[in-house]
């Protein structure tokens, strides 16, 4: 069985991750908050209880951008590090170009779509979702954003081979994947259908 680091889980469950919800992959959650019971508490940028190269696959769903931006290559390179050499990274996060998109139009407080925590605005997307953070829960807090372009580029230079995604602007977010090792296009293509929302 294949092991995957669900990293920053919250209270979200292997069984609603795409390609992950499956019984060829077993669900090791990390996260830096204990109420929510992760396997592994740790930082994005220590990840010090998880192992070398041990790890087929990561998960980060809305986490990178909970950290600084001087942070974001520590964090990458700890995304390296814990992953097999032919491992792979799947990532998620706010796409700050349609984000600001509709920031220019002057809704930056007009709900943009509907979560299950409730609606959200570009504000709750470039500073974090405001309900939260006003009920204490600070790790909500954005501290950094990207673009495609960017996200792409901070894997690049955090020493990973290749990557495969793209930005949905209706969703407002970004979707990319990274290997360790060098894929070819069609093969990233391949596997990108199982991970990645169409």
């Amino acid at each position: 069985m294949k092991s995957f680091l669900h990293v920053g889980c919250g209270p979200v469950t292997q069984s609603s991750l795409i390609g992950f919800n499956s019984p060829d992959w077993r669900e090791i959650r990390f996260d830096i908050d204990p109420n929510v019971k992760p396997d592994i508490l740790g930082t994005l940028t220590d990840m010090a209880l998880v192992e070398s190269g041990s790890v087929d696959a990561l998960f980060s769903s809305h986490n990178i951008e909970h950290v600084y931006p001087h942070e974001v290559h520590l964090a990458l390179r700890e995304f390296h590090r814990v992953i097999k050499d032919d491992g792979m990274v799947v990532i998620t996060c706010p796409d700050l170009q349609s984000v600001c998109a509709a920031v220019a139009q002057d809704r930056l407080l007009d709900p943009l779509y509907e979560s299950p925590a409730g609606p959200i605005s570009a504000i709750d997307i470039l500073y974090g979702y405001r309900t939260s953070i006003a009920r204490g829960n600070t790790y909500m807090a954005h501290k950094c954003g990207f673009t495609y372009s960017t996200l792409n580029n901070a894997f690049r230079e955090a020493g990973f081979a290749c990557s495969f995604g793209g930005s949905r602007p209706e969703h407002y977010d970004l979707w990319l994947m990274a290997f360790k090792t060098q894929r070819s296009n069609e093969e990233m293509m391949q596997i990108a259908k199982a991970y990645l929302p169409d």
